[in-house]
């Protein structure tokens, strides 16, 4: 997977299916980002029941031909309320996340898609099974806050 930004080389073969995302090393915990960018869409949460809407409107760091963060090291200097994901955390931000994201499923004890880049082989595979928000999003600062609902989408599964 040499084109693929987030290293996944030299891990265990099916490593999460072995050890319990608690206790996953950082490289390992971090490999498990499919690249599908859905975590940094803008959501909307309904305050009477706590549903969560993905909408279209990305981060305005987000790159959607790469569905990568253009300032991923320096981004809390831009956006300082970007959640940085954990096994400590995943309790409290689960109900957010994507359901097809890989850190959302391990955490409610599910399988990762044969779509994902650490069983595919390839950090394209994503994109293919058009899972991902790579050319689909708009950004936020073209959209006003009170236009978001306009731009909820359904995610695919």
């Amino acid at each position: 997977m040499s084109d693929d930004p987030i290293k996944r080389d030299g891990l265990a073969p099916r490593f999460w299916e072995r050890k319990h995302y608690s206790k996953l090393n950082m490289a390992e915990w971090e490999a498990l980002c499919d690249g599908c960018g859905k975590c940094c869409l803008n959501k909307l949460e309904d305050p009477d029941t706590g549903e969560v809407a993905l909408t279209r409107v990305a981060c305005r760091l987000f790159d959607d031909s790469t569905c990568r963060c253009s300032q991923y090291d320096i981004r809390h200097q831009f956006v300082p309320e970007c959640i940085v994901m954990t096994p400590q955390n995943i309790e409290e931000h689960a109900y957010w996340l994507p359901k097809t994201c890989a850190y959302y499923l391990l955490w409610s004890g599910q399988k990762l898609y044969d779509w994902h880049p650490l069983i595919s082989g390839t950090p394209e595979s994503v994109h293919d099974a058009g899972v991902s928000m790579r050319d689909a999003t708009v950004a936020e600062f073209e959209v006003d806050d009170d236009d978001w609902e306009n731009h909820i989408i359904d995610e695919p599964i």
